[in-house]
């Protein structure tokens, strides 16, 4: 019997919340605080689950055979860290005395560039399951 792995059943988590705060970070353009303020709240889910998530991923990583799944593994590691810090910038940076800001530019920018890692890293997840087979039962 085997068991199921934890990693792809929490990265969920980050994926919801951080795609989540950069709608609401671009639709404060439009609809202004209403929208914008929920950023916050869903930055800080969403990193603190993406470092779960994280961790499940590592202590999963001896699983993943030599060879090309293990070359799709470290571009979706490196996908991953690379929106996962750049959404933890764009959290810490709009912050003040533990309140959300009003997004600016820089703001935007690290929303787009965090979103564009994590869907590259999405990809490469998929391809991890999918092509390489790894996660998956062999019964």
């Amino acid at each position: 019997m085997s068991r199921h792995p934890l990693h792809p059943a929490l990265v969920h988590f980050p994926i919801a919340c951080w795609s989540l705060a950069v709608l609401a970070d671009f639709a404060g353009l439009w609809l202004g605080e209403a929208a914008w303020r929920w950023s916050g709240g869903l930055l800080t889910v969403g990193c603190g689950m993406a470092f779960v998530a994280m961790l499940a991923g590592l202590i999963e990583l001896s699983k993943v055979p030599e060879g090309l799944a293990m070359r799709t593994t470290y571009w979706h590691m490196s996908a991953m860290l690379i929106a996962s810090t750049l959404f933890c910038a764009r959290l810490l940076l709009r912050l003040e005395d533990w309140r959300p800001l009003e997004p600016n530019t820089a703001s935007l920018l690290l929303d787009a560039g965090g979103f564009i890692s994590l869907v590259l890293g999405g990809w490469f997840g998929s391809k991890l399951v999918y092509h390489h087979g790894v996660g998956r039962s062999s019964n």
